[in-house]
């Protein structure tokens, strides 16, 4: 994994991840555990947790970057 860590997230913050190709951008709302984040989506506004992104696996490509 490149780019930041999980640990390094901070509320209120716009971040860039890639996992399997995909690319979503979000805001971070909520820290609810560890590894678990509560996160908007910054292009359809709905809102869902990180374990919906990575509930597949992390793939080679997962990265992590601030906006």
């Amino acid at each position: 994994m490149s780019g930041l860590a999980f640990s390094s997230l901070r509320v209120g913050e716009r971040y860039r991840l890639t996992n399997y190709g995909e690319i979503f951008e979000f805001e971070l709302l909520k820290i609810l555990g560890e590894n678990e984040f509560l996160l908007k989506d910054l292009f359809t506004l709905e809102t869902y947790r990180m374990s919906q992104i990575i509930g597949f696996g992390k793939g080679n490509d997962l990265e992590i970057r601030m906006l």
